[in-house]
């Protein structure tokens, strides 16, 4: 590693590097967009609970950033790679830049945390207490929680010549215990704090019956788990005198890369992988600021890391786990209740029958989550009842626990529809989960695809075909979001319900690649990657600027996740310079530089971080008046368009393309209290109302009338 004049000399040049590139470091945009989350926890506008969820969210969004993204910068260097990425930085001066973003955003946490929004709390009655706080009554009530429901469940693991260093699972939160034994001096055990218990211990009495003006039913205490163990931690070493207790906590490379071409067995092979992200690589070490010298140096040399892999902090780690607070009663600390509604052409369809008429007579946008996603639960169920329907076909890529839709679908099969699903294994982070329902759907029955080699299936799309008095007829959902009941509650997706026959046999056509053999390459209606979608997306840039060059004006307006892909930023930088106005909405990572003169001066990049997790993919072309509108499953990322299977979608409804241009698009645009704006240098800042202007808070607006409980 770089020693500490050769890191302020990289970063030295790093900054040089900012300012010549075209594209600003994929990293230090990712951590960006997580320095907006954290400004969201800073905001005193919202509810001190809602801080708390934003704090856990940062703090979960930078272990992810370590096991996927700094675990894969650090194999570049392991493997002596010393070409440069796109911005032109090499993966040691990225990790060096991404060591000092990190330490700055860590500190605002910790101090955000200990000294804003944990004081707060405590004069709303919750109070989240250092074991020393606690008073005799307390600690007695610790002591006995420990040896009831703590201690059978710990393992101590020793390490000396005889026990070799222990295998720590990654972000575990750990003690390093120091022992002292008449006879063999100094000790050292490992005590892992298990996971299957709170981490935070409720606690009544002491202090958490203060303040007074809030009702005694109110008043919440808790302690950390860690804590209390560390202070009964000797009952694990009877005749010994534990001396000191140490906090740590690891995180490890997650990003496991399967040999598919070499496995026999997908499914079999992807639950190994599983198995062995526990065990990755250690990418980064955590502990306490009050950790001594030789024990730090104990963990480094056996975790094989070097010192700047360690990072020191003030208070609890793990800072993920404060998203318990969120489940306590205190509804006068959250946001206010949210009610989804179902669209108008919905709102009284009672029977099977009744759902399909409704996307005969036209086709039906829904926008989570302030649409329901209920009314897609009951397409899949109604069409597992009715008997004029043949078939049911169906991606799955994140369902989350308790699925309705897998529920339905497995009804389906009970009722002898010919039932197929490709449930995608290779869905980061959710790997268990998919396995779990593969199983359980092939134990039902249903034909399960578990995806392509080489490829991710990240499409989502569902097809029904049903038989009516004129024919077979094909039923089609497509989304930019999972089917996934919870997460519609709170991320902002669009889904479209048509039976327009072309885009019913597009998707025929597709599910006939994804589960068979076939090497189609033209869809009629549908763009899907890795085939089409690259080329078409160029082709619509490319018609853009044609029209622009041409005097008749140009607009793009697209709204995704990321910005990734060189080629495509290059398109737009092209598209600039030939006087088309790009707005972009881009919720995280863009690589895109706007602004700069000669090369994006017609380019705006918009960020909206809020409530609702901000999901959906949009693409709007003005195409000389006659404006064309796509939703899609796919960033704009090398992944998304080269290594997946994605499906973007036009909007062919007339009344349809100017309700998201006007409704949704402009609105966005128009947000000027949750949007920041990206500046050339790769910074972002915040929007605020001009003088005279009114707030604009685009969830809010899309939201309201959503706190009344549905009749």
């Amino acid at each position: 590693m770089a020693t500490t004049a050769e890191a302020a000399s990289v970063a030295d040049m790093l900054d040089a590097a900012l300012d010549v590139s075209p594209y600003i470091n994929r990293e230090q945009s990712w951590l960006e967009f997580n320095k907006r989350v954290l400004q969201e926890a800073l905001e005193e506008r919202h509810p001190l609970l809602e801080r708390v969820k934003f704090l856990s969210i940062f703090s979960t969004n930078l272990d992810e950033f370590f096991m996927i993204r700094v675990a894969g910068i650090k194999q570049q260097i392991a493997a002596r790679v010393v070409g440069r990425s796109p911005d032109g930085l090499t993966p040691s001066e990225q990790l060096i830049a991404i060591r000092r973003a990190v330490a700055e955003l860590a500190a605002q946490q910790r101090n955000c945390w200990l000294d804003d929004i944990q004081p707060k709390l405590r004069a709303e009655g919750v109070h989240v207490l250092d074991y020393e706080e606690l008073d005799e009554h307390q600690r007695a009530f610790c002591k006995e929680y420990f040896e009831r429901e703590v201690f059978p469940v710990l393992t101590p693991l020793a390490f000396d010549p005889s026990h070799p260093f222990p295998q720590i699972s990654n972000l575990s939160i750990n003690l390093a215990v120091v022992i002292s034994d008449p006879e063999e001096g100094e000790l050292f055990a490992r005590v892992k704090v298990p996971a299957v218990l709170p981490r935070l211990i409720p606690i009544t009495g002491g202090i958490c019956d203060t303040p007074a003006h809030i009702p005694p039913k109110r008043r919440q205490g808790f302690v950390w788990l860690d804590q209390v163990i560390a202070r009964n931690v000797d009952a694990l070493f009877p005749g010994m005198a534990v001396t000191e207790v140490y906090v740590f906590r690891i995180t490890r490379n997650a990003d496991v890369e399967i040999q598919e071409e070499e496995a026999g067995d997908l499914l079999r092979t992807i639950e190994q992988g599983v198995r062995q992200r526990r065990f990755g690589a250690v990418v980064r070490l955590t502990i306490q600021h009050d950790m001594p010298q030789r024990i730090r140096d104990l963990l480094l040399t056996n975790l094989k890391l070097t010192p700047h892999d360690l990072y020191e902090v003030r208070g609890p780690l793990g800072l993920s786990d404060i998203m318990a607070l969120i489940k306590i009663d205190r509804p006068d600390l959250k946001d206010p209740p949210f009610y989804p509604k179902v669209p108008s052409l919905l709102r009284h369809v009672h029977t099977s029958a009744d759902i399909f008429s409704a996307i005969r007579q036209q086709d039906i946008l829904l926008h989570h989550p302030y649409d329901s996603f209920q009314p897609l639960v009951e397409l899949i169920e109604a069409a597992a009842e009715d008997p004029d329907v043949l078939a049911i076909k169906q991606t799955l890529y994140r369902v989350g626990s308790n699925s309705p839709i897998v529920r339905a679908l497995m009804h389906a099969r009970d009722q002898d529809k010919q039932v197929t699903v490709l449930v995608e294994l290779k869905a980061r982070f959710d790997e268990e989960n998919n396995i779990t329902w593969a199983r359980a759907l092939e134990r039902a029955g249903v034909h399960v695809v578990y995806g392509l080699v080489g490829l991710k299936t990240h499409a989502k799309i569902a097809l029904i075909v049903r038989r009516e008095h004129d024919g077979l007829r094909r039923y089609v959902h497509l989304g930019t979001g999972n089917y996934n009941a919870g997460t519609a509650r709170v991320y902002t997706d669009l889904g479209l319900l048509t039976c327009r026959p072309d885009i019913g046999a597009d998707a025929s056509d597709l599910f006939n690649f994804l589960t068979g053999y076939s090497r189609q390459t033209r869809y009629r209606k549908l763009s899907v990657a890795p085939v089409s979608l690259r080329d078409r997306l160029t082709w619509l840039i490319e018609r853009e600027i044609a029209h622009a060059v041409s005097g008749r004006g140009g607009l793009l307006i697209f709204k995704v996740n990321a910005v990734v892909d060189p080629a495509l930023i290059n398109l737009l930088y092209d598209a600039s310079r030939a006087g088309v106005k790009v707005e972009m909405i881009v919720r995280g990572i863009c690589c895109l530089r706007p602004g700069v003169p000669g090369l994006s001066e017609n380019i705006t990049v918009r960020s909206v971080i809020g409530r609702f997790l901000e999901h959906s993919r949009i693409y709007y072309f003005e195409n000389a008046g006659t404006p064309e509108v796509y939703l899609a499953s796919a960033d704009l990322m090398q992944r998304n368009l080269d290594r997946r299977v994605e499906t973007m979608f036009p909007i062919e409804d007339p009344g349809m393309v100017r309700h998201i241009r006007n409704d949704l698009l402009d609105v966005y645009l128009c947000d000027n209290a949750r949007a920041h704006l990206l500046q050339p240098d790769g910074s972002y800042v915040r929007a605020h109302p001009q003088e005279g202007e009114r707030p604009i808070d685009s969830q809010a607006a899309f939201a309201a009338g959503h706190d009344i409980p549905p009749e």
